[in-house]
């Protein structure tokens, strides 16, 4: 059961907005936010997030659980309607530190994509400690769904770099991982169009079509470095025969020997 229509509507109380106001706030119809208070309707993800950004909220929250006047002053949605984002400088701890890699896991990506600017939520994640030497400010993602099979499967944690959205470098036939509005995706460079922002993306699962992606919509952009997996993949046919011609020729060795 979604709490979304009695959370609407108690933010819209406790903030003085009506209807038509809230509406404005996120590019709604007036109709729809009463749908959603009826519960006739849900937004749409995209719109969760953005309620849940201008809020400080948590999109689980605001879905899970029905809000009370005393969670709203714990979130402290009153002092401003936009809160100020921290300054550049200010970074998480587990940024400074280049043994340090937060893990954001499948379940927690929306989450991430909510508070992913949030140096304290950054901090709260799992902290990995993995082999590498790629500097401080990495991040962890876990994965989840066949896009990139079989090079990148279900629940592989890809460990990342991070590109500056600014003035990226980004190459032809890497795999990168763009934190969007309402997923992370994650796909190869296949071709990026002279002259513009856009980018022609591929999952390397033949099953998902090319797609052109605008370098706007991006909220962090991540290269993908390395991947930690827990399956075992089976050799391939030519693997499998040129492992038995390397011990047909030691066993020939060790015979002539």
């Amino acid at each position: 059961m979604s709490y979304i229509g009695n959370n609407i509507r108690k933010i819209r109380a406790v903030k003085k907005l009506s209807q038509a106001a809230f509406a404005e706030l996120f590019g709604l119809a007036r109709p729809s936010v009463g749908a959603y208070e009826e519960g006739r309707s849900e937004p749409k993800m995209e719109t969760l997030i953005q309620i849940a950004q201008h809020f400080g909220l948590s999109v689980d929250l605001l879905l899970t659980r029905e809000l009370t006047v005393n969670d709203l002053y714990r979130f402290d949605i009153f002092q401003q309607e936009l809160k100020a984002a921290p300054a550049p400088d200010v970074k998480a701890e587990a940024d400074k530190q280049a043994h340090l890699t937060p893990l954001v896991p499948a379940d927690r990506v929306l989450e991430y994509i909510v508070h992913h600017h949030n140096p304290q939520f950054i901090d709260e994640l799992t902290a990995l400690t993995f082999p590498h030497r790629l500097g401080p400010a990495t991040r962890a993602f876990e994965l989840s769904g066949a896009d990139m099979h079989p090079t990148l499967r279900h629940h592989d944690v890809v460990l990342c770099c991070p590109v500056d959205k600014a003035a990226p470098v980004l190459r032809v036939g890497e795999v990168y991982a763009f934190v969007i509005q309402n997923r992370l995706l994650v796909r190869r460079l296949a071709e990026r169009l002279p002259d513009s922002p856009v980018l022609r993306l591929r999952a390397d699962n033949p099953d998902y079509p090319v797609q052109e992606f605008d370098l706007g919509q991006a909220l962090e952009i991540w290269e993908v470095k390395a991947v930690f997996s827990t399956h075992l993949r089976p050799p391939a046919v030519l693997e499998d025969r040129v492992s038995k011609l390397e011990r047909q020729v030691e066993e020939l060795l060790t015979r002539l020997q």
